[in-house]
Parts: C-alpha cells; sequence; structure tokens
C-alpha cells in the first residue's frame, strides 16, 4: 500500500485532541472520516504528536497507507474538501517510503506557546493565547529558563499520568521573546526537542509565567527541577495557547 505523508494545521478548540476518542470529536476522528470518502476500511493514520484537548497544531505531521496510487497534490485537495466544515487543513502531502513513520521517525517536535498579558480580554484570539490581566518580566523568564536547556529529569514537569518509560528529556532549546500589542504585551515561548512527556510544556511556561510575575526567581525554578517531584512544580497553564509547530524528520517528505 503507498504511504503518504501530511503536514496539517488545526484549531484544537472543538477536539478531544488528537487522538480518536469513543464519543468524542478528534482530529485524528475528522482526518481519517475524510479519507474515508475517498477509499473505505484503509488503516488507522498516525501523527507525530498526540495533542491535548485544545491544543493547536500548525505543522503536525501523521501518515496513512492508501489502497491506491494518488498524485499527491490532489489526495490534499480531496482530503481537505472532505474535511470541511471542521478546522483542520491539510498543508502539504508527500509521497513517503514504507519505512517512514510519522512518530517513531521523527527527531524534533517544536512547540510555541502564546501568552497575552493584559487587562482586556482577548477578542480576536480568544480561545488561542492564554490570557493573564498583571504584567510579566521578560529577563527573569529568559534566565530561568536556562536551567532548563539539556538532558535533566523533568519529572517536576511530568504529568502524573504521563506514561512515558523515563522522566529523562533533553530540551534543546526554549526561547521566549515579548512583542507589544495594543495596552499590552504578547510573550511567545518556543522549545524544540526530539520527544516531551505528558503536559512538559505547559508545565514549563505555567511555571516560567510564576518567574515572570515576580512569585518565583529563576533559582527557584532551578530548585524544583532538581527535586524530581511533581508537587515542586509550578500551575500548569491552560491548552489554549499551545501550538504544536513543526516535526523534524532526516529527510524532510515535504521539502520537495
Amino acid at each position: 500500500m503507498p504511504r503518504y505523508a501530511f503536514k496539517i494545521e488545526y484549531d484544537g478548540r472543538p477536539f478531544c485532541g488528537w487522538q480518536a476518542q469513543s464519543g468524542q470529536p478528534s482530529v485524528q476522528e475528522a482526518i481519517e472520516g475524510a479519507l474515508a470518502r475517498l477509499e473505505s476500511d484503509l488503516p488507522r493514520i498516525a501523527a507525530a504528536g498526540r495533542t491535548d484537548t485544545g491544543v493547536h497544531a500548525t505543522g503536525q505531521v501523521a501518515h496513512c497507507d492508501m489502497a491506491r496510487e494518488w498524485d499527491p497534490f490532489r489526495l490534499m485537495e480531496a482530503v481537505n474538501y472532505h474535511l470541511r466544515p471542521n478546522p483542520v487543513s491539510v498543508l502539504a502531502c508527500a509521497r513517503v517510503e514504507e519505512s517512514f513513520h510519522a512518530r517513531f521517525s521523527a527527531v524534533e517536535r517544536r512547540y510555541r506557546f502564546e501568552l497575552m498579558a493584559r487587562r482586556a480580554p482577548p477578542t480576536f484570539e480568544q480561545g488561542r493565547v492564554w490570557h493573564i490581566r498583571h504584567p510579566l518580566t521578560l529577563a527573569p523568564m529568559q534566565a530561568a529558563a536556562r536551567h532548563l536547556i539539556g538532558k535533566h529529569d523533568f519529572t517536576t514537569f511530568r504529568a502524573s499520568q504521563c506514561q512515558a518509560a523515563s522522566p529523562v528529556k533533553t530540551l534543546d532549546a526554549i526561547e521566549i521573546t515579548m512583542h507589544d500589542i495594543p495596552h499590552g504585551q504578547e510573550f511567545h515561548f518556543i522549545l524544540r526537542a526530539r520527544s516531551f512527556l505528558h503536559n512538559q510544556v505547559r508545565s514549563i511556561v505555567g511555571t516560567l509565567e510564576r518567574v515572570g510575575a515576580g512569585a518565583w526567581t529563576p533559582e527557584d525554578l532551578r530548585h524544583a527541577l532538581e527535586a524530581r517531584d511533581r508537587a515542586a512544580c509550578g500551575p500548569v497553564c491552560p491548552p489554549d495557547g499551545l501550538y504544536l509547530t513543526g516535526v523534524g524528520y532526516p529527510n524532510d517528505p515535504f521539502s520537495g
């Protein structure tokens, strides 16, 4: 069966997350429903990351096996047609080798978290940013984030229900930038790693927000990391501002 890779974006608000769950709408179910309109009895599709309820994507990657050969552009167009009116779009489609796996072939995942700091609530970005009503200071958050870069035991920033075999992960980069918006600021947190633990990004951002607000110091965050204790973590931020923005592979299937 020929295998195809899809680059996908979606608004996570209407879904219970990526993974199909009985009786609940999921991104996986929406895409598989569109594919079923093209060919019946297809195997399940697999994705690079199983995003949680309310989490968005601008660069999710999934693969599927089709029963017959398709022109990638025509397949993309057909899937997008049948995805309507779901807030899900296939941005690119590529024919890949049978050895390609959206999850297991990935060597990097990139996430962005968007936080809006201003008194007035968001109008157009409601549900797409984490809104807080108090100001944040950028430099302490950047200083605290440096403690997290590299290989660490991230038990403190790992959800209790995480099923990963080990809490040890390598965070390759974390960049925090501030952008002026009307009557406030927007902060972007960019994180890169081969893989992440369940709720790791939201736990990190929620704790960094406490540093930016002045409730924690950068050293407090370092001590929390070294504690290797979930109880030492700061608050876990909501999913609203989290985006899976890209997945890296040794050979990018969409670079052609």
